[in-house]
């Protein structure tokens, strides 16, 4: 392997924006970086935001030729891919190809289901083995450092781990009727599809947004409105946290942005299949991407805070212990730093630290990894050094 420092982001959206703005922070790790996306002028944008010189490309990540192309001439040792989930295998394929290594964000989907699942890429697993190479997928906040937080849990706080609440809030407010944080596609593919959750071996499945409850969140947020949902991060943690009884992943959405959900899908503006429109064939949701508001350009209008966490229920030296473990993140903060929002640093921050950690191999194996498979302390101790501080609260609940 090419152990000289230099990476390459694949992705110029929110996500991009704050991994180029991070690993561009740490010369001493990420020695030289090249930003490359379908459009190039986005990276030349990234570009003059920093400092530090980097190199910008055009790319286009569905195919394997030209990604490996640009891989033979900048020559990196790590590829990290916050592309569409889509384009997840093509990159993979490209990093096979050329002997590189790989990080992503989120799972693989196929364009013409909305469909969490990690096996396409698990089965890459003897493939990147036996060329000495790794794979770490899910690297960023939910998927991510809500991976970590529960291997940090097992690890440290719970003889047995019962239950685990994933909860999201994005208590931020843009101003706008309707708009998404990240890829309106991703965006409305994920709300619109069943909720799903894991409980005694078993996984459950619920109509969109119908299971839902009020939590109450710290760091002055207060109570909000949370829905089960189906989420990655789900599939890995059942397979890799010890004996757990129940996983579920919530989120937090407004009446306006449910309002206006529930109307564009009555219309069939989020289908994912093809219709005839005027002899030609579009995608009803794919046109409403591009009518949208890009989530990038809500950075300066954002206001708020997120609060993403990981609610865990088990047993501790024979007693029954809860313990509560998130990060607050403010929008506004975000968007000075790193000219984006919550949204994207949150997610954009873990990748760079995944990054870091492979680069310097503290965490290096062959093989196709969830990040929880790894010792969560490192990643933990560098999230409070780079921008995503974790509060921990306990509770023995033997006297609920």
């Amino acid at each position: 392997m090419n152990n000289n420092g230099k990476v390459l982001i694949i992705g110029a959206g929110g996500v991009g924006r704050v991994v180029v703005h991070k690993c561009a922070q740490n010369p001493g790790v990420f020695t030289e970086i090249c930003l490359a996306s379908r459009t190039l002028s986005k990276c030349q944008d990234i570009q003059r935001e920093l400092s530090r010189p980097i190199q910008v490309a055009r790319v286009d990540a569905d195919n394997v030729s030209e990604l490996a192309a640009l891989i033979k001439d900048f020559k990196p040792q790590l590829v990290i891919n916050v592309a569409l989930p889509y384009q997840d295998l093509t990159i993979m394929d490209a990093c096979l190809e050329t002997g590189v290594d790989y990080l992503d964000t989120a799972n693989y989907e196929p364009r013409d289901e909305a469909r969490f699942c990690y096996k396409w890429q698990w089965d890459y697993q003897e493939r990147f083995k036996k060329a000495g190479l790794m794979a770490l997928l899910g690297c960023g906040f939910d998927p991510g450092v809500t991976n970590i937080y529960c291997a940090y849990a097992q690890k440290h706080h719970f003889d047995e781990i019962h239950t685990i609440d994933i909860i999201d809030c994005n208590a931020g407010d843009h101003g706008l009727p309707f708009a998404t944080n990240f890829n309106p596609e991703i965006n409305i593919r994920e709300v619109t599809a069943k909720g799903r959750y894991y409980e005694n071996g078993q996984w459950k499945e619920t109509e969109p947004l119908t299971v839902h409850k009020t939590f109450d969140f710290p760091g002055s947020i207060g109570p909000k409105e949370i829905y089960l949902m189906y989420h990655e991060e789900l599939e890995s943690l059942a397979k890799n946290i010890k004996g757990v009884k129940r996983i579920r992943f919530w989120m937090t959405f407004s009446e306006s942005y449910l309002t206006h959900l529930r109307v564009l899908e009555n219309v069939g503006m989020t289908r994912i299949d093809p219709v005839q429109y005027q002899g030609q064939e579009i995608i009803p949701l794919q046109f409403l991407k591009a009518v949208l508001p890009e989530p990038a350009s809500l950075g300066p209008k954002t206001r708020g805070k997120t609060c993403i966490g990981c609610l865990i229920e088990g047993i501790k030296d024979g007693r029954r212990k809860r313990y509560y473990v998130y990060n607050i993140c403010d929008h506004q903060e975000a968007y000075r730093e790193t000219n984006s929002q919550a949204i994207s640093y949150t997610t954009g921050v873990p990748a760079m630290i995944g990054g870091m950690l492979m680069l310097e191999e503290e965490w290096h194996q062959p093989g196709v990894f969830n990040v929880e498979e790894f010792d969560p302390d490192p990643f933990m101790k560098k999230l409070s050094q780079h921008g995503l501080p974790w509060t921990e609260t306990f509770m023995d609940t033997d006297n609920d």
